[in-house]
C-alpha cells in the first residue's frame, strides 16, 4: 500500500534520538542543541564565552540584541575560518523565543552547528487542467546548489531572512524562483504550520516551514530568476507520489508536497493518516523546543 510507504519515508526523516544532543541556552533561554563534536569545540574556543551546566551548555554572549548578535557573530566567522562551516552565505537568520520575540541574529550557516531554529516559507505550485486533473509543479535544483543538488523540490522555497517577515520572504522566493509578482500572492493565506527537524553532518536541522498553495492557469509557467532551479516541471500528482517514495525529493520539500497531497485528499480516507503524522510532530517539536 503507497500510503505505508509514504508514512515509512515520514517517519525515517523525521525521528532521531534527541539524548545525542546537548540543549544549549542563550540569553537565559533554551535556544538549541548541540552534537558531541560542537559541544568540544565550544567549550575549547571563545575564551570562556560557552561554559557547561547541569542543564547543559550556556552561551555567556550578553543580554541585549546586540551584544548577543555581535558576538556569536565574530565566534561564527572564526569558526568559518578554522574550516568548522561550510556554506557560508553572508545572510543572517533570526533566532526567537517561543512568542516570537527576536533574540539575536546571526549567520545562517551556523544556526545548524548550534542547533538553532530558523524560518522558511514554501509553496506549492497547483494547476487544473480543463478536465479538472490536478497537477503540481515541480522544480528540480540547480545541479551547483550547495545543498541537495538535482534533487526535486517545490515550486517555491527558501529561509527567512533576518529582518524580514514571513510576507516579504514570500514575495522575494516567489519571484526569484518562479518569477510570481507579489500582485499574484495578494490574500494567500498559510495553508500549514509544519516542522523539519532531523540531525546533518553539521549538526541539526530545525525549521518551522510555512506552506502557501498557489494555484496557476494552465499555460502559465513557473519561470527562475536567480539560476537557484534547473527546472520546473508539471507532473500528475502520482508522478509526485513517485518521487516522493523514490526520495528524489529534498527532505524539506518531501514533508511539503506530501502536506499538500494530503489536503488534496489524494490517498482517499487514508489521507488523513498523513496530516496526523504531520502535525504531531509538529506538535512533538513545540513541546521539545519549549523543553517539556
Amino acid at each position: 500500500m503507497l500510503v505505508e510507504d509514504v508514512l515509512g519515508y515520514l517517519g525515517k526523516v523525521a525521528r532521531y534520538d534527541p539524548d545525542s544532543f546537548i540543549p544549549l541556552f542563550i540569553g537565559g533561554e533554551r535556544m538549541g542543541c548541540v552534537n558531541a563534536q560542537w559541544r568540544e569545540r565550544l567549550l575549547a574556543t571563545g575564551a570562556g564565552l560557552f561554559v557547561e551546566t547541569r542543564d547543559g551548555l550556556a552561551c555567556r554572549a550578553g543580554v541585549s540584541y546586540e551584544q548577543i548578535s555581535g558576538r556569536l557573530q565574530a565566534e561564527a566567522e572564526g569558526w568559518r575560518d578554522e574550516g568548522w562551516l561550510n556554506g557560508w552565505r553572508n545572510e543572517r537568520f533570526t533566532a526567537m523565543r517561543q512568542n516570537g520575540e527576536p533574540v539575536f541574529e546571526l549567520e545562517r550557516a551556523a544556526f545548524r552547528p548550534l542547533g538553532l531554529t530558523s524560518q522558511a516559507v514554501h509553496v506549492n505550485g497547483l494547476c487544473r487542467l480543463p478536465g479538472g486533473e490536478v497537477r503540481m509543479w515541480v522544480g528540480r535544483r540547480s545541479p551547483h546548489k550547495a545543498v541537495d543538488p538535482n534533487r526535486m523540490d517545490n515550486m517555491v522555497g527558501g529561509g527567512v531572512a533576518s529582518g524580514e517577515s514571513i510576507g516579504l520572504a514570500l514575495e522575494r522566493e516567489s519571484w526569484e524562483e518562479a518569477g510570481i509578482p507579489a500582485g499574484r500572492l495578494e490574500g494567500l493565506t498559510r495553508q500549514s504550520l509544519l516542522l523539519a527537524e532531523r540531525p546533518v553532518a553539521r549538526g541539526l536541522h530545525r525549521e518551522w516551514l510555512h506552506v502557501f498553495d498557489v494555484w496557476l492557469p494552465e499555460g502559465d509557467i513557473p519561470c527562475n530568476q536567480d539560476g537557484e532551479v534547473a527546472e520546473h516541471q508539471l507532473l500528475s500528482l502520482e508522478e509526485v507520489e513517485c518521487l516522493l517514495i523514490g526520495e528524489r525529493f529534498m527532505i524539506d520539500a518531501a514533508l511539503v508536497a506530501c502536506d499538500c497531497l494530503a489536503r488534496l485528499g489524494f490517498w482517499g480516507e487514508e489521507s488523513g493518516r498523513i496530516l496526523a503524522f504531520l502535525r504531531s510532530e509538529a506538535a512533538r517539536g513545540a513541546r521539545a523546543r519549549a523543553g517539556v
